[in-house]
């Protein structure tokens, strides 16, 4: 069983939702970035989901531009996520990994080349925002040769014909996005999040994660009462430049502070849930 199906399987026994949490890679520094993973999980992540960092990263909102940007500029690379997810797991082989990100640095990598990369490295998920499922055939082979789990994105506009189609290619949980438009945008809408799950799990048998949206221990709350996950990238973020910008001589352990005492309000939030 995957890192992923069995995390999922022990939740459900314990009557209890995940908390999925989102970093960009090598944001605020490639060195400081397995220590902020090890913090996260310490706070009550149960899935660590690392952003690859993109120079055109288009489903993402001003927040996580910027982030992409900053680690970009701190010399990351998709060989440099795959480092730091190697370094991550000497210490901790349990917690499940996603890496999200866009085609073209796998592209450039090699298919076949970034499954068996990863794969060493102790990657569990790949979320590829820009390829669809009517252009994943090679990549996903090559995933499915080395037990890495396929994950894809259902928006609020995506069609129910379309759904079924996602959901057939489908592996480790689908990541259901909560509002229109980019990360870290939008008015999350709790009723029609409900009536699109229902969709989705009229379809399928995997857990649903919401995100986009969630941004405090009350949206993850709600977001907890009907999903089977909860993801939350763009708060963790702005958390950690709020920081920076506030106290300039600030250490990075006080900055990565900031996104853990966030993650631990938001963890009660999903704690408190009622389903």
């Amino acid at each position: 069983m995957s890192r992923l199906a069995g995390l999922f399987s022990k939740l459900k026994e314990q009557r209890r939702r995940a908390l999925i949490s989102y970093v960009v890679a090598g944001d605020p520094s490639p060195s400081g970035t397995v220590d902020l993973l090890h913090r996260l999980v310490a706070a009550g992540a149960d899935v660590l989901e690392v952003g690859v960092p993109f120079s055109d990263p288009m489903a993402e909102g001003l927040v996580i531009q910027l982030g992409h940007e900053r680690a970009l500029a701190n010399g990351m690379t998709l060989r440099g996520v795959l480092d730091i997810v190697t370094e991550f797991r000497r210490d901790d082989t349990e917690t499940p990994i996603v890496m999200m990100g866009y085609a073209n640095p796998i592209e450039r990598f090699g298919y076949e080349a970034f499954a068996e990369a990863g794969a060493l490295a102790g990657v569990d998920g790949l979320i590829t925002v820009d390829l669809p499922p009517e252009e994943v055939d090679r990549l996903d082979e090559a995933l499915l040769q080395v037990a890495i789990d396929n994950i894809f994105l259902i928006s609020p506009t995506t069609p129910e014909q379309r759904i079924k189609s996602i959901v057939s290619r489908a592996r480790g949980f689908i990541y259901c996005v909560a509002v229109k438009g980019v990360t870290g945008s939008g008015q999350l809408d709790v009723a029609e999040v409900a009536e699109r799950i229902g969709v989705i799990r009229s379809m399928t048998e995997l857990p649903i994660a919401v995100g986009f949206g969630i941004k405090d221990a009350e949206s993850a709350k709600r977001v907890a009462d009907v999903a089977d996950a909860v993801v939350v990238g763009s708060a963790l973020i702005d958390e950690m430049v709020r920081k920076s910008e506030a106290q300039v001589d600030a250490e990075e352990i006080q900055i990565h502070g900031a996104a853990v005492q966030l993650l631990e309000r938001i963890r009660a939030g999903v704690d408190s849930s009622h389903f």
